[in-house]
């Protein structure tokens, strides 16, 4: 395990981000980092407490001559998503993060990094042990399960914060001030299907679609990239007409949150057809790594012998299920009209698996207009019930309307614009930042967010800029000196 990125500078930040790469913290199993967080606020002397859900409150006073300030809460997610290459033995349950330095950046061996929202956290941390900061009144609000289902964001009760100006650390791009995000609902489609019988004369194989890049269904989904589970199930509809595939079982994805990286199905073929499919399968992956030969130049499209599944999903619910798949909704729905750049709607066909006689597909539909995310979730809803399967949706958050007038926003323009020499650009993410949530729960802040530049998130090849950690210390640090009076 390398210690190297403790000698970045600043220390401050990166001696907290090397404690949180050593803690496992994947969505849903944050105990040991709740634990960590409580005991160094305790340690310091300073008023710690957790709520119902298991946010972490850490409250500082103001520094000498700083108690006329307005109070800031420093806001963070606990949790980081856990994906990683499939070659790499790793389990976010119980190992560290191997980070190390690759050139202007930091990243990880194999895996998410965890600076999703690692460096947030490491930055508090770093404001809360301070002794030679000025800063107003500080309270540090760690909230839990961003990643899955913002349990910590949802769950904060009114009353237990007092200040007046929200900083999330939670943004992705150094010199760029987020004023909005977009909402987002969880679209859930059950298949219900009967075993079968496996027929004579099949042979059995299993297709891998792998080596995506993936990556955060929200920031990365305007980039084009592939996926897996939409090239999975156009292949199996090829296979369907051509060859008589049959389908056993299928697992493709893993997180809502994440493009798909990998697919994979395991089916029957009869035998008279197994060589002109597996001609077949060389065929398309020579024509899909052309259509995607920019996004995902290392994708793989291999299709192996297998053992022979113990049954079949019955015929019927087989052909809806590829047909809906093929039918529903990918990518990019909508650009913005009012913000240059902007994705305004999108959803990613997450994950799709068979387990126990039913078939569970997830996508995560992201929108900053509400009527527009409710319509692509009225398109899901007619593909999949016309297929035959039951539709719900839940994990409904809010988004976060941009106020152009917030005071904090107009202070933080000018104290970067003297800082570092130019103004900051003013942006709204596609993608779930918890400020909706909070902000609806205490409407009195003025709330804004920013962060170090951080690539890839959600996928093994996250990364952070080194030089980035730096500016956005220095601005973090400018902003609690001039934080206005109350």
């Amino acid at each position: 395990m390398s210690k190297e990125i403790l000698n970045i500078e600043p220390k401050a930040i990166w001696k907290h981000f090397y404690s949180l790469t050593q803690i496992p913290r994947p969505s849903k199993k944050e105990e040991q980092v709740i634990e960590f967080i409580k005991d160094f606020g305790k340690n310091l002397g300073l008023e710690t407490f957790s709520d119902e859900v298991g946010n972490v409150i850490i409250k500082k006073p103001a520094t000498l001559g700083m108690e006329d300030r307005k109070g800031v809460i420093l806001q963070g997610h606990l949790d980081m998503v856990p994906q990683k290459n499939s070659n790499i033995d790793h389990d976010f349950d119980i190992h560290p993060i191997d980070a190390y330095i690759d050139g202007e950046w930091v990243t990880a061996k194999g895996t998410t990094l965890g600076a999703d929202n690692g460096m947030g956290l490491a930055a508090t941390m770093a404001v809360l042990e301070s002794k030679d900061l000025k800063h107003g009144p500080v309270e540090a609000l760690f909230t839990v399960d961003e990643e899955t289902g913002m349990t910590g964001a949802f769950g904060l009760k009114p009353g237990l914060l007092n200040g007046d100006i929200l900083i999330n650390m939670d943004s992705e791009d150094e010199g760029e001030l987020y004023i909005g995000c977009a909402g987002g609902t969880n679209a859930n489609m059950k298949f219900r299907y009967s075993e079968v019988t496996v027929p004579d004369e099949v042979i059995a194989y299993k297709i891998n679609i792998s080596e995506l890049k993936g990556g955060h269904s929200g920031i990365d989904i305007p980039l084009g990239r592939g996926n897996s589970n939409k090239i999975l199930f156009r292949l199996l509809n090829i296979a369907v007409k051509n060859f008589g595939l049959r389908l056993a079982s299928v697992d493709g994805g893993s997180l809502r949150n994440a493009i798909p990286r990998e697919s994979h199905a395991v089916v029957t073929i009869p035998k008279s057809n197994a060589q002109d499919f597996e001609k077949t399968v060389k065929d398309f992956e020579t024509i899909i790594k052309k259509e995607l030969s920019v996004t995902e130049p290392d994708m793989k499209i291999e299709v192996v012998p297998a053992e022979m599944p113990s049954f079949l999903i019955d015929e019927k619910t087989q052909n809806n299920l590829i047909k809906a798949i093929n039918a529903c909704p990918n990518g990019v729905i909508r650009m913005s009209d009012t913000m240059s750049g902007l994705v305004e709607t999108s959803t990613n066909l997450a994950i799709v698996k068979s387990k126990n006689k039913e078939i569970l597909i997830q996508c995560l539909m992201r929108s900053s207009v509400d009527s527009a995310k409710e319509d692509l979730g009225n398109m899901i809803e007619s593909v999949f019930e016309l297929a035959g399967a039951e539709v719900v949706f839940d994990g409904t958050y809010p988004g976060w309307k941009p106020n152009p007038d917030s005071p904090i926003l107009k202070e933080m323009q000018k104290i970067y614009n003297d800082k570092f020499g130019k103004v900051p650009e003013i942006k709204a993410i596609h993608a779930g930042l918890e400020c909706g949530l909070l902000g609806a729960v205490y409407p009195n802040w003025d709330m804004i967010s920013f962060g170090p530049t951080i690539r890839f998130p959600h996928s093994p090849d996250e990364k952070v800029n080194i030089e980035t950690v730096r500016k956005f210390w220095e601005f973090l640090v400018e902003t609690l000196k001039y934080i206005p009076k109350k």
